[in-house]
């Protein structure tokens, strides 16, 4: 494929697939879209209750971001300016759910050097279903705090919440997550 110079888009440079799909090089595009993808749906997942809602709001974050690529001032911005459109969309379907926000959760645990594959995959069920008892507010606020290693700062700056919310949003839904893991005894 020769498509704008390319031989072998696979074989491109993430910047260079941004430069050609701000000129409109849907191809580009399509490959910038597999190569994020999974972390797109996996940042959205452990902000949703629904695997098919958080796909859903992958793909149109996605198109939102081919709408707005040329707002996109350097390609080295992508990762960030991508995660504020997908936060702004979940925020957005949560508004149009009518869903009460108040909490969203996130802090997946790291699975040991020593563990085996069974352990981290029970781990990672382990951490979805105690998730799924943070409000959505906590998970979200820990999701990028934890999962995406976003500041507190950062966060307001994402979903323009109040510095405080965020921080208490954090703090409980963190909490609530230790709670609800540690091991019964």
């Amino acid at each position: 494929m020769s498509s704008r110079g390319f031989h072998n888009l696979a074989e491109a440079t993430e910047a260079a697939l941004i430069v050609a799909a701000q000129a409109r090089n849907q191809a580009a595009f399509s490959e910038l879209v597999k190569r994020r993808q999974g972390w797109a749906r996996a940042l959205l997942r452990r902000m949703c209750n629904s695997h098919a809602e958080a796909d859903d709001l992958a793909q149109e974050a996605f198109i939102k971001a081919w709408d707005k690529l040329n707002d996109l001032e350097t390609p080295a911005a992508f990762p960030g300016w991508f995660r504020r459109i997908a936060v702004t969309t979940f925020l957005m379907a949560k508004r149009r759910q009518k869903a009460v926000f108040e909490e969203i959760d996130d802090a997946s645990p790291v699975a040991s050097e020593e563990s085996t594959p069974e352990a981290a995959a029970g781990a990672k069920i382990d951490l979805e279903k105690a998730l799924a008892r943070l409000s959505d507010a906590e998970r979200l606020c820990v999701t990028l705090n934890h999962g995406e290693g976003l500041s507190h700062a950062e966060i307001v700056e994402v979903t323009g919440l109040p510095l405080g919310t965020v921080k208490s949003h954090v703090l409980r839904g963190t909490e609530k997550l230790r709670r609800l893991l540690e091991p019964s005894q």
